[in-house]
């Protein structure tokens, strides 16, 4: 991202870690970013429940089932839209923007949360990359937004 920022200094831009994929509408996200007047906006999403519920009082197994996803919190995205200040909270190619300058945009009130809804998925592991192949050759390829 310090790259990026670096490449295009004056200019507002999108930018992505690029290990997941989403429906994000990009115009809405953008709409967002301009109407809160921060440096900064990340896409907040809720993970994908990878694990079922078990509750249990004393021992005893009372509730057992699939976890809601909307049960989870919030997590990053990782779509952004970063003015070109951004820059300024970057201190090192080689620092992790999401424990380097996202906490820096956090501490001055910089940093909105546009609250994505809808298809989110990591791909992070073997197990991702697989689900999201099986997706696409069903047809069910739910960040497939062109036609």
């Amino acid at each position: 991202i310090a790259q990026c920022m670096n490449k295009f200094p004056d200019e507002r831009v999108f930018a992505t870690y690029g290990d997941g994929l989403g429906n994000i509408d990009l115009v809405k996200l953008m709409s967002f970013h301009r109407t809160h007047n921060k440096k900064a906006t990340v896409t907040a999403v809720r993970p994908p429940a990878r694990f079922g519920v078990l509750e249990s009082e004393n021992g005893l197994v009372t509730h057992f089932g699939e976890k809601n996803q909307a049960d989870a919190g919030w997590i990053n995205g990782g779509y952004f839209v970063l003015e070109p200040e951004v820059a300024d909270f970057v201190f090192h190619d080689d620092e992790p923007f999401e424990t380097g300058a996202l906490p820096r945009l956090v501490e001055k009130n910089q940093l909105m949360a546009f609250h994505h809804y809808d298809f989110w998925q990591p791909m992070d592991t073997l197990r991702d990359k697989q689900a999201l192949e099986g997706a696409w050759a069903a047809g069910r390829a739910a960040w497939k937004v062109w036609k």
